[in-house]
């Protein structure tokens, strides 16, 4: 541990790491030890007992939650998000139990709120097995569903802010299904964080009942007004997908990890980790064809890098990398999709 980060007293770092080790020590001792530090400038820094007590609560919410989720951390996982009012009898509850039913088919966990509805239907077609309950304590007292409510894979929230980044960080696809402020809040946040590079990008696809136009609706909103008025990007519209139908659905989600793997930032490249190298001809087409999103490096092939040494699960694939411009996230998705169809 470095006893002088944050400027540090010596004798507290000295007395936090004898802690440490007195605890037995553990994983990522130097960044445990900056947590208490910051732990004790509450004593003097935050008066307010309420104030504190949110700092305690989400530190304590997220530390169970990455427990629970990191012995499936190899396994892809599927967000789905929608009205908890929506009866069973509904064809959006039924479109939902097929979808995650055909999502566990495809390998895929799912995660949901962990309340009625939607999210019930969600947790049945994928059966317990291969669910997630990220549940939110209401002042109704919110229960969670009878699928997960047994189940040691259901945590519970205070708050919405750390549920809904267990939800992005732990999610690989969001599909979104008819809902209210909910739903909308959470497809509005998912693809602000894209859209900013603010999480990794995934597909997002908004299913609708068969026939339905809840999304196809909220698309011409999107377009007459946030496109038209230009508040944000036509290459924006890429981050998202509609279809009315569970298979398209299913399909729009697995195509995205036909070749592409995952990214990281490494110094100032991004680097794309594949499963299929791309060829030389594909890498001078993709440098043409994405010049407006290069800064710096072109797009070229690349061994792993000595800061990816740590993740060894993936030193076996290929990848490549290039200076991006760190803005164009919409353009960045086309890209994706262009290694996805070599």
């Amino acid at each position: 541990m470095n006893p002088k980060k944050n400027n540090a007293d010596p004798k507290v770092s000295g007395l936090i790491e004898e802690l440490i080790q007195a605890k037995g020590g553990g994983a990522n001792e130097a960044e445990v030890a900056d947590i208490i530090q910051n732990a004790l400038k509450l004593l003097t820094d935050v008066k307010a007992t309420g104030d504190v007590r949110v700092i305690q609560t989400t530190v304590r919410e997220l530390r169970y939650a990455f427990r629970l989720f990191a012995p499936y951390a190899d396994k892809r996982k599927v967000t789905i998000f929608g009205s908890a009012r929506t009866a069973s009898t509904k064809p959006e509850y039924q479109q939902a139990a097929e979808f995650g039913k055909k999502m566990a088919a495809a390998g895929f966990m799912v995660i949901t709120g962990a309340g009625g509805g939607i999210m019930q239907a969600g947790h049945e077609g994928a059966g317990v097995e291969n669910s997630f309950g990220a549940n939110i304590r209401l002042p109704w007292e919110q229960s969670a569903n009878p699928v997960i409510l047994q189940d040691k894979k259901l945590v519970t929230f205070k708050y919405f802010f750390t549920r809904k980044l267990i939800f992005i960080r732990h999610s690989d696809a969001i599909a979104l299904f008819p809902g209210g402020f909910g739903t909308m809040d959470e497809g509005y946040e998912a693809l602000t964080l894209m859209q900013t590079g603010k999480s990794q990008l995934m597909p997002l696809v908004l299913v609708d009942k068969p026939g339905g136009t809840f999304w196809k609706t909220w698309d011409k909103h999107i377009r007459e007004h946030l496109l038209r008025d230009h508040l944000i990007s036509p290459e924006d519209l890429n981050l998202y997908q509609i279809t009315d139908n569970a298979d398209e659905a299913v399909k729009i989600i697995t195509r995205f990890y036909r070749n592409f793997h995952s990214t990281r930032w490494v110094k100032d490249e991004l680097v794309i980790r594949l499963k299929h190298a791309p060829s030389p001809s594909a890498i001078a087409a993709m440098n043409e064809d994405f010049a407006d999103i290069i800064e710096g490096e072109p797009i070229h092939l690349i061994p792993p890098t000595p800061e990816e040494q740590e993740d060894t699960q993936h030193l076996d694939l290929p990848r490549i990398a290039f200076g991006f411009n760190r803005k164009d996230y919409g353009r960045l998705r086309q890209l994706i999709d262009v290694l996805n169809g070599l």
